[in-house]
């Protein structure tokens, strides 16, 4: 259970009334755990997992983003969501940890919709077609760099398209006014500026390490 400022027992009560994951999800969730180690904490929750198809489902994105792929969970539950002749843009930077993300991508049934560009997403992303608006994206990548990935989809996000945008409560440090580290001083500063911009209308939500959700207006 990622939200950490949850009582343990309201955690796990939570987690056993949202709709469990299949096996794939299990077993990519297993084997993250063996080979990332500490890292594996990187990979989202089965609630956020959850929340993820059904908002691609309910929103009927066509083209989606995500900024941060590491094994591949989110990709899994993002291309999931997607309607027929629909596409899921994947940035990350390691091969190593997309190796494993396209071999679940063949066991989950979702190749077909799943394309990955390796390289730094803050230069990657400026290779979006202009004329095919992003509809959605999901971030959850490196915390320093989430005010470009953020003006870099906001160019190209369609009025009324979704960002998606993960850790923003960073284990509730960021409700802490004793906790002064980089990280979390970077979270605060993100989130300051989606609080503070016109452009859109967003909500936080409690969901893992806290989601944020951002309408372009």
């Amino acid at each position: 259970m990622k939200a950490t400022y949850l009582d343990p027992a309201v955690g796990q009560y939570l987690l056993a009334h949202t709709t469990r994951p299949d096996d794939v999800l299990d077993a990519l969730a297993l084997e993250t755990r063996e080979v990332a180690g500490d890292r594996a904490g990187m990979q989202i929750s089965p609630d956020q997992g959850r929340f993820l198809t059904m908002i691609v489902q309910l929103s009927g994105a066509e083209n989606v983003v995500e900024v941060g792929t590491f094994t591949g969970y989110s990709s899994i539950c993002l291309a999931r969501g997607l309607r027929p002749g629909a596409t899921l843009t994947c940035f990350d930077i390691s091969e190593e940890w997309t190796a494993i993300a396209r071999r679940y991508w063949d066991k989950a049934g979702v190749t077909g919709r799943v394309g990955l560009r390796i390289g730094p997403a803050a230069e990657r992303l400026r290779e979006l077609p202009a004329d095919r608006p992003v509809d959605l994206a999901f971030v959850d990548a490196d915390k320093g760099n989430y005010p470009v990935y953020y003006e870099l989809l906001m160019s190209r996000l369609a009025p009324g398209g979704l960002l998606l945008v993960d850790n923003t409560l960073w284990k509730g440090r960021v409700a802490d006014p004793t906790a002064d580290d980089a990280a979390t001083r970077g979270v605060r500063e993100f989130n300051d500026l989606v609080s503070a911009d016109d452009r859109v209308t967003s909500l936080m939500l409690p969901i893992a390490d806290g989601l944020t959700m951002i309408r372009k207006n």
